[in-house]
């Protein structure tokens, strides 16, 4: 599957076969993670593997009403990324842009290698991050200078869906300045 398939066909799975997930892919979506761009390199995140079918309940009662609350125990793996806080976007301790920490970017940046990976070998994913964060830090034990961003179910999608509509080109890019359309792809760059 190359990359813009892969980007077109991918869709958030919130039902999942109760089929293990290999070794290899769980390896090669870890792989993805670690490969995604950050901030000069700071690889702000950590990552913590869930397979235990009690604690996949216990995130499924700290996530409460939430479309993917059945995932989280239907999945065979639930990934959470965590960040290290005051590390991406900083130099010397100090925050070098209008935005602060820059750690949510780069976590959506891995976030979107591991999706696109895990639906490139057959698995689905669904990216949550609708919960009591500081409640699943304290579930797994993540020390102060860590924030859980995102639970990830991973597993073998029991169904797929079809892509929502998108808006047009036309409606979201600008020509040198915004508010010129940018009207003609095969002229306009």
């Amino acid at each position: 599957m190359d990359v813009q398939e892969a980007i077109r066909s991918r869709r958030s799975i919130r039902q999942f076969r109760s089929e293990e997930v290999s070794k290899e892919h769980l390896s090669a979506v870890l792989e993805a993670v670690r490969w995604a761009p950050s901030w000069a390199n700071t690889q702000c995140w950590q990552v913590v593997v869930v397979r235990d079918p009690e604690r996949k309940s216990r995130l499924q009662e700290i996530l409460g009403r939430n479309p993917a609350h059945d995932a989280m125990v239907q999945a065979d793996v639930v990934l959470v990324l965590c960040a290290e806080l005051g590390r991406a976007g900083f130099k010397r301790g100090e925050p070098t842009t209008a935005y602060g920490d820059w750690f949510m970017y780069d976590l959506g940046l891995a976030n979107e290698n591991l999706s696109l990976t895990a639906h490139s070998l057959g698995l689905g994913t669904v990216i949550v991050g609708n919960f009591d964060h500081a409640a699943v830090g304290r579930e797994l034990g993540l020390p102060h200078s860590l924030v859980a961003v995102t639970m990830v179910p991973l597993g073998h999608p029991a169904s797929t869906g079809t892509a929502p509509p998108r808006r047009e080109l036309l409606q979201q890019v600008h020509l040198e300045e915004f508010g010129v359309p940018w009207s003609n792809p095969t002229t306009a760059c």
